[in-house]
């Protein structure tokens, strides 16, 4: 999964600029569609933590085996100086800085506050197409119009190299520089 997030953190947040990375094998022992067990070969998780440009860190969880307890099966929360937001798939909300509350943390009490009270859902004025169909479009009309067309090999190279980073750092246990590709 590490090289989808490429994409989505240089086009959101900032060019990635190192990486750390560890990944676990959740569920060592499968079963198969005959209901044969086998020893997985694959990693299940995935953990990184990454540098983008601007000082920006960005810290990503990518799971197959993670049972969804959150408002979407995918969420994004991003916390600034000025306040946080939450995208799901479909929705968004955000919190100001001036609305966050100020718990007081006791752990002899049971919690009391609605913390999901205090988020205001964005307003829905625009409808978003499908994001496969759109991009299908948008190659379609590279290929038959010529029309300028931003997902090059040169942006999925990208993607293959920050994976292949990740990998190396969870192998050695350090940062990784993710070098800029030479065109």
């Amino acid at each position: 999964m590490v090289c989808h997030w490429r994409y989505v953190l240089d086009n959101l947040f900032g060019e990635v600029e190192s990486v750390v990375c560890i990944g676990t094998t959740d569920i060592p022992e499968r079963f198969d569609e005959k209901g044969k067990k086998y020893q997985a070969t694959a990693d299940d998780s995935a953990y990184a933590t990454f540098r983008l440009k601007g000082g920006v860190i960005a810290h990503i969880n990518m799971s197959w085996v993670t049972r969804v307890y959150r408002d979407d099966l995918v969420t994004f929360q991003v916390d600034g100086t000025h306040g946080s937001a939450v995208a799901g798939l479909t929705d968004c909300v955000i919190q100001a800085r001036q609305a966050t509350p100020r718990p007081v943390w006791n752990p002899d009490e049971k919690r009391m506050h609605d913390f999901y009270a205090d988020w205001q859902k964005l307003p829905e004025n625009v409808v978003y197409d499908n994001g496969f169909k759109e991009q299908w479009e948008m190659f379609i009309r590279h290929v038959c119009e010529d029309a300028p067309y931003k997902y090059t090999l040169l942006e999925g190279a990208k993607g293959v190299q920050l994976a292949e980073c990740a990998l190396k750092s969870w192998k050695e246990r350090r940062w990784i520089d993710v070098a800029p590709i030479a065109v």
